[in-house]
């Protein structure tokens, strides 16, 4: 994958039509995808090596982003979605790597703002089921 700019890489919500829009004013996003491992070491391992048991640990999907909100119906869209409990299909696109669609539910959101400054959030959404991945 070659040097890729960081504003291409986009976070979508899919809407009652099929489409996407995208998640709009957020300045930094953030894909995490995270396989926990289980460990079988036992006293009888390959000369004190850890073990791990392949395809056995739970895995799951992480996109968080920080930003401003921008679109009046994204940030309604979020703030029903966190106090319902509600799962967001999103799209997070990134360049050059391929898109994982899926279903997340809100972890966090956070509202902020300074005197001089914009009011911003931040967001935390995980996998609330299996993602699927698709190559660009």
């Amino acid at each position: 994958m070659s040097a890729q700019r960081g504003r291409d890489m986009l976070v979508k919500l899919k809407q009652e039509d099929e489409s996407y829009v995208t998640l709009a004013g957020l300045r930094t996003k953030t894909l995490r995808l995270n396989a926990r491992v289980v460990d079988v070491t036992d006293s009888d391992s390959a000369q004190g090596w850890k073990e791990l048991l392949p395809n056995s640990g739970v895995k799951s999907a992480e996109v968080s982003g920080q930003g401003i909100f921008r679109d009046a119906a994204s940030a309604a869209q979020v703030r029903q979605a966190f106090f319902e409990q509600d799962s967001l299909e999103l799209r997070f696109l990134l360049p050059g790597f391929g898109q994982i669609d899926g279903a997340f539910l809100i972890s966090t959101l956070t509202y902020s703002g300074s005197y001089q400054g914009e009011a911003g959030f931040d967001i935390t959404l995980m996998s609330a089921g299996a993602p699927v991945f698709s190559a660009l």
